[in-house]
């Protein structure tokens, strides 16, 4: 019975020496991985770098906590069996949330977006607040918050409007079929030159697009840089009406010519 308890007492310092030493030598070396993995990088995948590091910890304390209870003269085969069953039970219960960390993965390799870019994800429309392994969180430009499972999020086309430095300002425009087209272009194309925020490369230009029902539709198109996207558009469009209103190129009211004959009576 001595020898047992004496047996029993080193098994347990030897497990508790294994967990302690365990602990430290994991912080130490999820600290080196964690820096290794960000030096090499640069920084780009700050979200894969983490995800991995923390997967690493939690594979290495398993092993740790495998070799403590062996210590203690624990059978470890059937728990390792039992946590395979396990395992499968929660693969299957939880598959939508393993795909948005699978989702998720694929997001942090790719990298379509980052945290303060404007984008479109899953029909949504707003500036990504959060990012992480299992779902992107957006702000509205009405101030909403929207929580997105990447798993939606990936599977969904994704614009991006804060990718690129610069983005094309394109102003749709009426005017009437009795206006002069030239005016018209010359007008809208001096206009759209004028406004501040405008660049000069790629060059404004003003065409005709379409000639629809009730007026020749003009296309003006112009370039700015992506912060500057919305001030030169709403500026661009209130500059034109006013410059078509000073030249008297009319802006035609959406109309429908209805011709009525009327038909000759026939005697009976």
């Amino acid at each position: 019975m001595k020898e047992m308890m004496i047996r029993y007492a080193l098994n347990t310092g030897f497990a508790l020496a294994i967990l302690v030493a365990g602990y430290f030598a994991i912080r130490y070396g999820s600290m080196l991985l964690h820096k290794a993995l960000s030096k090499a990088e640069q920084g780009r995948y700050a979200l894969v770098v983490r995800f991995v590091t923390s997967v690493a910890e939690k594979v290495a304390w398993a092993f740790v906590i495998v070799m403590a209870l062996e210590k203690l003269g624990v059978d470890v085969g059937p728990i390792i069996a039992g946590l395979g069953v396990t395992g499968f039970i929660l693969g299957f219960a939880f598959q939508e949330s393993l795909g948005s960390l699978a989702s998720g993965l694929m997001i942090a390799i790719n990298q379509p977006f980052k945290v303060g870019d404007f984008v479109s994800v899953s029909g949504n429309e707003g500036t990504i607040t959060a990012l992480d392994m299992m779902a992107v969180t957006l702000a509205t430009p009405d101030n909403r918050k929207i929580t997105i499972p990447n798993k939606a999020a990936w599977g969904q086309p994704i614009i991006n409007y804060s990718a690129l430095d610069k983005r094309r300002v394109e102003i749709i425009v009426g005017i009437a079929y009795g206006s002069d087209i030239a005016l018209a272009k010359s007008t809208a194309l001096a206009t759209i030159k004028s406004i501040p925020g405008v660049l000069e490369a790629p060059a404004p230009m003003c065409e005709v697009k379409s000639l629809d029902d009730s007026s020749v539709t003009l296309v003006v198109r112009a370039w700015a840089k992506t912060p500057d996207f919305w001030k030169v558009y709403f500026a661009g469009v209130q500059s034109v009406k006013e410059a078509f209103d000073k030249t008297g190129v009319e802006i035609p009211f959406r109309q429908m010519d209805i011709n009525i004959r009327q038909m000759p009576v026939q005697a009976v």
